[in-house]
């Protein structure tokens, strides 16, 4: 696809299928056949020596449009991109291997087994087994899978930025068919909580999470990508659009972890760039923060003030709020007490969920997948969180050279911390944390030897 399109072209071609798909919805499935076959043949048919790339570059691309495609319904189910990045990184594995110092993630997918045959004898007889145990658990076996493939998978510099490129396209076709689906965000306020109504009719937890991750990419790309003007421009305007979007679902979590992310990353590249363009990259960062600030008046005068009390912790009276987990830290201590009471093998996969309809009568998901896995894996569960903490940090030791490490790993923590598993995005971009990446060799041209006589 990128050596088909330019960058322009290819933003220009996603605008327009958010367009499309908004004036019919019936077409999104098309669009999602066609990308699914498309990155299908391409693994299949590529060279040997370019399919690490394409597996890349397929599971990225439906890791971005994984929000998009649940709220247009256009994915032939709820969870079946997450089942798309499994499938696509055992193809990899099939034809290219996995590396023999990837073993602690095969430890940690052993590990989520024994919840499976826990929940068994703990789920209700009401609860679907089946439906159950994938919702919770297909989003650890794709970040399993996904670092099985990952680790230690050399590309370079450039070839991981495509990769992002392929994240980042189908998240501006959703801020395209948000936008048109909710062109008036004052029309629709009715206060400071987190609203569908500008989320295009969709969980606005999602929405700000996988446009929070798009905010990350173009920051990224603003501060070390293309100095052309043309690009600079075009990214600015990317970037304020997807920021206003996602500011204004009123869901805080991906719009914080966004940012936090483009700090960690913005360090990171600050303290390993060669000292000749520190200068520079203080300008763009300088720059890029007065676009923010730009971002924030819009959103801020667009919902008539309310968004600056939303992150005040405030309703629309301007009274602070009682808990500014929104409900959230009631259900990580019932986790945590589930886990106390259960501290061997856990209550079992989705049991929590399941216990919370029993007793609460609603089946309100965790947020939190750290709670979740003390809950419902038990001691298994420390096991899990300690190899997914450590074994990124021991691999870094060795392998420096990717300056998105730290922004990854942030990513992966601080969503799973909000939003659980919920999407494919934190298990794939926690897996990238484990590329090694090279550096791109500038070409060399060598003047020919003129033959003495």
């Amino acid at each position: 696809m990128r050596n088909k399109f330019s960058y322009t072209g290819l933003v220009v071609l996603h605008l327009l299928f958010g367009v499309i798909i908004f004036l019919n919805r019936d077409l999104g499935k098309i669009y999602f056949i066609l990308a699914l076959l498309f990155f299908l043949r391409k693994i299949i048919v590529t060279p040997k020596r370019e399919k690490s790339l394409i597996v890349l570059k397929g599971c990225a691309y439906f890791v971005g449009a994984e929000v998009f495609f649940r709220m247009t319904k256009s994915a032939l189910s709820y969870e079946v991109c997450k089942y798309i990045v499994i499938l696509f990184t055992l193809l990899g594995i099939y034809y290219k291997g996995a590396s023999g110092r990837s073993y602690p993630y095969f430890i940690y997918l052993f590990c989520l087994v024994p919840a499976i045959f826990v929940a068994s004898m703990t789920l209700s007889f009401e609860a679907n087994f089946r439906k159950n145990i994938l919702f919770v658990l297909s989003g650890p076996i794709c970040l399993g899978m996904a670092s099985v493939f990952c680790y230690n998978r050399t590309v370079s510099r450039k070839q991981l930025d495509d990769v992002l490129l392929y994240v980042l396209l189908p998240l501006i076709s959703l801020t395209t068919y948000v936008f048109l689906y909710n062109p008036s965000v004052k029309d629709v306020l009715s206060g400071t909580s987190s609203n569908a109504a500008t989320s295009g009719g969709f969980g606005a937890n999602q929405v700000s999470t996988a446009l929070g991750l798009g905010m990350f990419l173009l920051g990224a790309r603003l501060i070390s990508g293309s100095s052309k003007l043309g690009i600079k421009v075009l990214n600015i305007i990317l970037f304020v659009a997807i920021s206003f979007r996602a500011v204004v679902t009123f869901s805080r979590g991906g719009v914080l972890v966004g940012l936090l992310c483009l700090t960690f990353f913005l360090l990171s590249y600050f303290v390993n760039a060669p000292i000749r363009i520190k200068g520079v990259i203080l300008r763009r960062v300088m720059f890029f923060l007065s676009v923010m600030v730009v971002t924030w008046v819009i959103s801020s005068n667009q919902t008539m003030g309310l968004i600056d009390k939303r992150y005040a912790n405030e309703n629309a009276l301007g009274e602070e709020k009682k808990d500014v987990t929104t409900g959230r830290f009631t259900l990580f201590m019932d986790e945590i007490e589930g886990f106390v009471k259960n501290p061997i093998l856990g209550v079992g996969a989705s049991r929590t969920k399941d216990k919370r309809i029993e007793e609460q009568g609603d089946g309100l998901p965790t947020h939190n997948e750290v709670s979740r896995l003390l809950a419902e894996h038990g001691f298994l569960g420390i096991v899990i969180l300690l190899i997914l903490v450590f074994a990124p940090l021991a691999y870094r030791t060795q392998n420096t050279k990717n300056y998105y490490f730290y922004a990854f790993l942030c990513f992966w923590f601080a969503t799973i911390n909000h939003s659980s598993m919920r999407i494919a995005a934190p298990a794939f971009i926690y897996a990238l944390s484990l590329l090694n990446i090279t550096h791109d060799k500038p070409t060399i041209h060598r003047k020919q030897a003129i033959a003495k006589r």
